[in-house]
């Protein structure tokens, strides 16, 4: 599945998050693994472009993101859980829509990498807004949380977002990728 994902986000400081945990108290929480992955030589990251395989309770899928103009292109393949853990362990991928899409942009390499896995406990609910999710991640000893917005209009999503976070009494806090996180934490770790 190919779908544009265009998307706002805040970190939330951990006071703000639990005030908004209480909007999402009817939502039962998803607990996601992010695994990421790239080259040894980290050829995806010189595109910027992501890669993870994300495992839930019953299923599990490999996702490539490709900036656009704005949002990303995000290029999905559907998994189960064994096969998940299969290509985790020996660090291949499955043949598909995301190895083409990696050969067609110049990413030929049959050398994968796990960097890591972040976990998340993520609440998601539709709102008049658009898809809004509630974050808390956790990855090399770190917690953050992160509030998100995919919408459909960019310009119309940044005008009803800051209304939601001004509505809401939170500041606005720049929020890098969860694999920018990650990998600056890796490096520390």
């Amino acid at each position: 599945m190919k779908q544009l994902e265009i998307e706002l986000k805040t970190l939330l400081k951990k006071d703000d998050y639990n005030h908004l945990k209480k909007q999402f108290a009817h939502i039962a929480p998803v607990h996601q693994k992010n695994y990421y992955i790239d080259t040894p030589d980290f050829q995806l990251r010189e595109k910027k472009v992501a890669m993870r395989i994300r495992a839930l309770s019953d299923c599990a899928e490999l996702t490539l993101k490709v900036p656009q103009t704005i949002g990303n292109m995000e290029y999905n393949q559907k998994m189960t859980l064994p096969e998940a853990e299969y290509y985790l362990e020996k660090q291949i991928l499955p043949q598909g829509m995301v190895m083409e899409k990696l050969t067609e942009i110049g990413i030929e390499s049959h050398n994968w990498l796990i960097l890591g896995c972040l976990e998340t406990i993520r609440y998601e609910m539709e709102t008049d807004i658009g898809l809004m999710a509630l974050d808390q991640s956790h990855y090399f000893g770190q917690t953050d949380y992160e509030l998100e917005l995919e919408v459909t209009d960019f310009e119309q999503g940044k005008v009803d977002f800051q209304q939601f976070l001004d509505e809401n009494h939170i500041t606005y806090q720049k929020a890098p990728s969860k694999l920018i996180r990650f990998i600056k934490n890796m490096k520390k770790s």
